[in-house]
């Protein structure tokens, strides 16, 4: 289970899917049959930035030894 604090710190999302679009991340929140939902999570000055937050939120995941990780998202 992934919890993450929004870039913005207003929202607390429980997310299944972590992916950057662009210079944004993006948490898909929800599945079903022909939808899927997601939320922004945090927008950087560049994709390259972005997916360097995404590589932090996989260490974070791979150095954790609990079933429930935890991250917020960096201001820049």
């Amino acid at each position: 289970m992934l919890w993450i604090i929004t870039q913005n710190e207003k929202s607390l999302m429980n997310v299944k899917e972590v992916a950057v679009s662009g210079k944004y991340i993006e948490g898909v929140i929800g599945r079903g049959f022909f939808n899927e939902w997601s939320k922004t999570l945090g927008k950087y000055e560049s994709s390259a930035r972005a997916i360097e937050v995404l590589k932090e939120i996989y260490m974070k995941i791979e150095e954790s030894n609990s079933n429930s990780v935890s991250f917020t998202m960096p201001k820049n």
